[in-house]
């Protein structure tokens, strides 16, 4: 795990982030790992956009959520995130993730099981920021085609490793 931060720290993009958490911790900690960051008002309340990777996240807090079931601002701002970015993550943000946070996740879930979101729930800044940079770097354009070229190559090397496939070879061989 350690590794894969330090070759998050490494890797250096451009976010567009809402500038209504230009003040937030993550902002920060991502300035400061020297990300090129946009700000802008055009985007959803809470959201970060990775253009290279084509992939947006939204940060939304617990404690946004009220105690009633009934639909809230915060269902309608998910659901012009997911109607404006196809490849879509919520971060679900709570320090403990307790009956009530679970109850949340829930509802979210029901209410959006149709859409193209996919719902990831961290504690803290940290877990916020690995988890978005991780998933940033694996679709960017240059490490995509890494990540491909290096599963293509595992792929070849369990077929020409596999007893099964060695078997069904001299099958092969033995019919002809």
């Amino acid at each position: 795990m350690a590794n894969t931060d330090k070759e998050n720290r490494k890797w250096k993009t451009t976010i567009i982030i809402s500038t209504a958490i230009q003040n937030h911790d993550v902002s920060c900690s991502l300035s400061a790992q020297q990300h090129r960051i946009r700000y802008t008002d055009s985007v959803e309340t809470g959201s970060l956009i990775f253009p290279l990777s084509g992939i947006a996240f939204l940060i939304v807090d617990t404690q946004e959520f009220p105690e009633n079931q009934e639909e809230t601002a915060v269902f309608e701002k998910i659901k012009n995130f997911i109607g404006i970015h196809r490849n879509s993550f919520l971060l679900l943000l709570a320090s403990l993730h307790g009956p009530k946070e679970c109850r949340i996740l829930f509802r979210i879930q029901q209410r959006f099981l149709t859409s193209n979101l996919r719902i990831i729930p961290v504690h803290n800044t940290p877990e916020v920021i690995k988890s978005m940079l991780t998933i940033a770097k694996a679709t960017s354009k240059p490490h995509v085609d890494s990540v491909r070229d290096q599963m293509t190559m595992a792929k070849a090397q369990i077929i020409e490793r596999s007893s099964v496939w060695e078997m069904l070879r001299n099958l092969q061989l033995g019919c002809e």
